[in-house]
């Protein structure tokens, strides 16, 4: 079960879809094996960027299923909907599936303090026991979470273990938050996302690992691993060589595009596809990527 010591690399999975767009499950199966491989110590799987908004219950359900079989790792599942029955139901099933907690945003509409109270009062009431993580990430749902939000969510809700960090900018807030803990509040996980854009200041005010996608997942888990162990210039000399694409990556609106494409081209999933409406690449694209690919394998080959 999830709890709040829970640290290291939660890889944001890609849901798989064959060319047609239906679910490619052989590619469930290797997609987890690679992530796992390259040093995940956790799958989030049914978050915004894993398409679950195009799923139906059923698919959803299917790749929860697929993806708990396989993984030796704890597997983390988002349930956010728009009402509380569904978050429910989903919980529940995938709890029953194996996984080791869920993941639940805000909904898109919360304005004041006391709405996003109410409402993660009414989520916590609808979980129950099950662990869960509060996902703060107000560039896509429009809600801020302030500091002391969350920890009134903390307090009031010990079935809350972690928090999903991505605010921007949000590293203020890991600080505040660190700082109320030394000081008698209670603490939990803090993994953050952005594509890993700033994990090295991440890990230094505080957090404690990555809950994000990359096509390089062990870039994450190897910055992580040292940071931990207190090599700050080699985990920086190893997060400068993947700069340029993490950059790339982290296009607004192509991100998933380009990281689904490079996991096609690494073995990780067998067809790049994202489910419509989606973006496809250029062939532009393609050469500029492919080239970012070239110079960070020569740069990598410096570091060894």
């Amino acid at each position: 079960m999830l709890d709040e010591t829970a640290k290291g690399v939660f890889t944001i999975a890609v849901t798989p879809f064959l060319p047609d767009g239906a679910l490619d499950l052989a590619s469930i199966d290797s997609m987890v094996d690679f992530y796992e491989d390259k040093g995940a110590t956790g799958l989030t799987i049914l978050g915004m960027m894993g398409e679950a908004g195009k799923l139906s219950a059923e698919e959803s359900v299917e790749v929860v299923t697929r993806v708990t079989a396989r993984a030796s790792v704890p597997v983390v599942v988002g349930v956010s909907a728009p009402g509380l029955a569904a978050i429910g139901t989903l919980a529940k099933t995938a709890m029953d599936k194996g996984a080791a907690g869920v993941m639940v945003a805000p909904q898109s509409g919360l304005r004041s303090d006391e709405q996003i109270l109410g409402y993660f009062a009414n989520v916590a009431e609808v979980l129950g026991d099950i662990p869960w993580v509060l996902q703060d990430f107000p560039l896509v749902t429009g809600v801020e979470m302030s500091a002391s939000v969350c920890l009134k969510i903390f307090a009031d809700h010990p079935a809350c273990v972690m928090l999903k960090h991505e605010a921007w900018p949000g590293l203020e807030k890991i600080s505040t938050l660190r700082r109320a803990e030394a000081t008698g509040a209670r603490r939990v996980s803090i993994l953050c996302g952005n594509g890993a854009q700033f994990l090295l200041e991440e890990m230094i005010r505080g957090a404690d690992g990555a809950m994000t996608g990359f096509a390089y997942p062990e870039m994450m888990a190897d910055v992580v691993r040292l940071m931990q162990a207190g090599a700050e210039t080699a985990a920086r000399d190893l997060f400068d060589a993947y700069l340029p694409l993490i950059r790339y990556e982290a296009q607004p609106g192509l991100g998933l595009a380009i990281r689904k494409h490079t996991l096609a081209r690494r073995g990780a999933i067998a067809h790049a596809t994202a489910r419509k409406p989606a973006p496809g690449l250029s062939a532009e694209t393609i050469a500029e990527l492919e080239t970012l690919i070239a110079r960070q394998e020569a740069r990598l080959a410096t570091l060894e």
